[in-house]
């Protein structure tokens, strides 16, 4: 605890002078102000027991180095090329010579204003902010520096509608997939009756198709991430899945077992590529366009493929928990608030289902 220097001012105020270091050299105070020396020392010591914060020189480029250095071991190499990413492109132009003691709310609203005109969604940014957060309960945890994050209101996020194929457009896309049969619309059918993510099919080999037994193991997803190596800008990995829930076994359902045994390979031979080395998603992405422009049906992102599985199988009876499970979520709530979309049709034929009170 820092004992102050309390004195009367000559204006008849007291004040209590605290210091809380120094900054290149030169001693930092802080003033407390009171109608006598009591009141003065009282905003002192209540400050000191709710912000027990000091100052230090170390900027916010060093204090994220130190952060990044500690946690890049605990946390896998896709998460920490995001990490370092957001970093680079960010947080550190925009504060990285920055005193880390000497941030204020000010400066962190006024960073989310300009993020928020330059385009970027409110989801990026929160993401920006929450890991700004992580790092300064790091900087608090170590060298008591104020967490001046912690007061900070997130930008409301705006959930941007997913645009999903309607019940004639997956027949269509369907009758294209069966009608045109190749390791492409293998992959798209799957995600279309699995709800597989698209990294999550591209990492999928052989071996993890069990006909026998009708099931899909999910252990490993592909994705293309930042080098820092030097040599490349950007590396693709095959790491463990999403979240610990991603780890899963899905059961195939009887309409796909004949699609798939046409095109059964060697068990290390991925399922998209037919051979040992997989396809990226971004790849994959440009081929699912190609199929929808050939099918006439409009362009949509490969992740609308599972939102439509989703959707679809609750509307056929799925249980939520069920298919939460098969979709690899944390919780229920996560897929129903994300991935089910309820049609017009399905609107008014639940309404439908009302009568007349006698």
């Amino acid at each position: 605890m820092k004992k102050g220097t309390t004195y009367q001012r000559k204006d008849g105020r007291w004040e209590c002078r605290v210091s809380m270091g120094s900054v290149n050299g030169k001693r930092v105070y802080k003033s407390f102000y009171g109608a006598t020396a009591q009141e003065a020392e009282y905003k002192m010591l209540s400050m000191q027991a709710s912000q027990p914060a000091i100052i230090t020189e170390m900027t916010v480029r060093e204090l994220a180095a130190e952060w990044f250095y500690v946690t890049k071991n605990r946390i896998k190499e896709s998460t920490a090329a995001n990490y370092r990413m957001k970093l680079d492109k960010h947080i550190l132009p925009a504060f990285g010579e920055k005193n880390c003691s000497m941030l204020t709310a000010k400066d962190i609203y006024a960073f989310i204003e300009r993020k928020m005109k330059s385009g970027l969604s409110a989801r990026y940014i929160a993401d920006i902010i929450v890991l700004m957060k992580s790092i300064y309960r790091y900087a608090c945890r170590e060298y008591a520096v104020r967490n001046v994050l912690d007061s900070i209101i997130m930008p409301k996020r705006q959930r941007k509608e997913v645009r999903v194929l309607t019940k004639d457009e997956q027949r269509k896309l369907s009758a294209y997939l069966n009608s045109n049969r190749d390791l492409v619309t293998l992959g798209i059918a799957i995600s279309l009756y699995t709800g597989l993510r698209i990294g999550e099919l591209c990492a999928l080999q052989w071996k993890d198709i069990d006909i026998r037994n009708k099931t899909i193991t999910v252990c490993k997803t592909i994705q293309r991430i930042q080098s820092t190596n030097g040599k490349r800008r950007t590396k693709v990995v095959i790491t463990e899945p999403k979240s610990a829930n991603s780890n899963r076994t899905i059961p195939i359902p009887d309409c796909l077992i004949s699609l798939i045994s046409q095109f059964i390979g060697v068990p290390t031979t991925f399922v998209l590529s037919g051979n040992n080395k997989p396809v990226e998603p971004r790849t994959m992405q440009n081929r699912f366009k190609r199929v929808l422009d050939n099918a006439n049906l409009p362009s949509i992102n490969y992740h609308s493929l599972r939102h439509a599985f989703a959707t679809g199988a609750l509307e056929i009876g799925f249980d939520i928990k069920t298919l939460s499970e098969i979709l690899g979520h944390s919780s229920v709530e996560v897929t129903l608030n994300r991935y089910i979309h309820s049609s017009m049709d399905r609107k008014r034929a639940c309404m439908n289902m009302l009568s007349w009170s006698a």
